[in-house]
């Protein structure tokens, strides 16, 4: 379903505007032409299949530590009402991460994955509380189309600064292009979290505020009591497993790809105009997904984005020329956004009141423990054999195990 700007509530509009925002980090630095650069830049003198584990591990670290904090933060941010402020935290250091990269050169390759790290760690935990405000700005029945419609405009933010960035590439000398393609997510992401800090309202503290320590030390005592209490909500539960094994193939995908398809031999130019290509495919797609949410049911709708991310991983071990790795970016454009976004919208339906951010917390948690998996298994396999694609290979358990227990989700 296809949506009007000028139906969309200012607070709704302002949310989707931070993923218009973050998405550039997840297209030109985390998906197209950071991972990239690094090989064929920053880690110049290591092996090929050196770089590529080099990056899978950092990968996997940071999204560790994005885990590890994950679960306390979203409980302090329920207990003290301070999800935006901490979602501008983690925001600023995902930007300043973002605007250093322009200063890595040849052989920087152990800063390049430090700046990757801390990146992905403002961009991951600052999800939390961005994912928290959407039960606020929302009725349960819109919750679908709009966590659909914030994955559209995201996909559509990335894909035109993306494209800006390939431009960028072609016409400026050198490095130059790339350096400053970086700098340019940094501004852009800022700008664009302006909207939700101005315009979204902090949702209400459920009893008395307190002090950082003493929210912290609540915190704590809640998510012991969490870790007991979500086994209870056996739907929520058997889906956050579910969520654990799928999302860990898609992160893998998203994270991989460009530097898969650089090992190949597949140049820069197809590698980032197919990654673009398949921004402006998600966008159709992941709204067309929030309608197919309500007509056939969340559940439903996200079995199906799995089946079809089943077959392209497979086909992904037969890539060898350019024209393979555009069809599957299309093939993954049509599903990625709008599995990501159903599966959002689905959580957030099974959530108890006031416990948004704590259980988005574990939802998160759940995504980047899932997410150290399949970078650290691709890496290995990469560093040990030499080959990506018995790695690609592999991955493919995550959606098959992923679909089963989803199966078992009641809605």
């Amino acid at each position: 379903m296809f949506f009007s700007f000028r139906k969309i509530d200012p607070k709704i509009l302002s949310w989707c505007a931070y993923d218009i925002g973050n998405s550039a980090f997840a297209t030109t630095i985390m998906a197209a032409i950071y991972p990239v650069y690094f090989r064929e830049v920053a880690s110049a003198g290591l092996a090929p299949n050196i770089s590529t584990a080099y990056w899978a591990y950092a990968a996997a670290a940071s999204l560790f530590l994005s885990a590890f904090f994950a679960p306390i933060l979203g409980t302090l941010a329920d207990i003290q009402g301070s999800k935006k402020r901490l979602l501008t935290a983690f925001t600023g250091l995902g930007v300043l991460s973002t605007g250093l990269m322009a200063f890595i050169g040849p052989g920087d390759w152990f800063a390049a994955l430090l700046l990757m790290a801390g990146g992905t760690v403002g961009f991951t935990v600052s999800i939390i509380f961005y994912d928290a405000l959407l039960p606020s700005i929302t009725t349960p029945d819109r919750v679908d189309v709009v966590s659909s419609q914030g994955y559209a405009l995201g996909y559509l933010g990335g894909g035109i600064l993306l494209a800006v960035n390939m431009l960028f590439i072609a016409f400026l000398p050198g490095t130059a292009g790339a350096r400053l393609s970086f700098l340019s997510v940094a501004f852009w992401w800022a700008g664009f979290t302006v909207p939700l800090l101005v315009h979204v309202e902090e949702p209400p503290v459920e009893g008395e505020n307190v002090g950082t320590v003493e929210a912290l030390g609540r915190g704590i005592k809640r998510l012991q009591s969490t870790f007991r209490d979500i086994r209870s909500f056996r739907n929520l539960f058997l889906f956050l497993v579910a969520f654990w094994f799928y999302n860990d193939g898609i992160g893998t995908i998203i994270r991989m790809a460009a530097i898969y398809g650089s090992q190949l031999g597949i140049p820069m130019h197809h590698l980032v105009g197919a990654l673009l290509l398949t921004q402006f495919v998600g966008i159709p797609c992941s709204l067309a997904f929030g309608t197919l949410a309500s007509r056939v049911g969340s559940k439903n709708a996200i079995l199906t984005g799995l089946a079809v991310y089943l077959c392209l991983i497979l086909a992904g071990v037969f890539i060898s020329r350019p024209w393979h790795f555009w069809a599957l970016a299309v093939g993954v454009g049509t599903v990625q956004g709008g599995t990501q976004a159903i599966s959002r919208s689905f959580f957030a339906s099974m959530l108890p009141a006031g416990r948004t951010a704590e259980f988005f917390g574990f939802y998160d948690i759940s995504s980047k423990f899932s997410g150290i998996l399949g970078p650290a298994i691709f890496g290995a396999i990469t560093h040990l054999t030499g080959s990506s694609r018995i790695a690609i290979a592999i991955l493919s358990y995550t959606f098959i195990i992923g679909i089963l227990i989803l199966r078992k989700v009641r809605g």
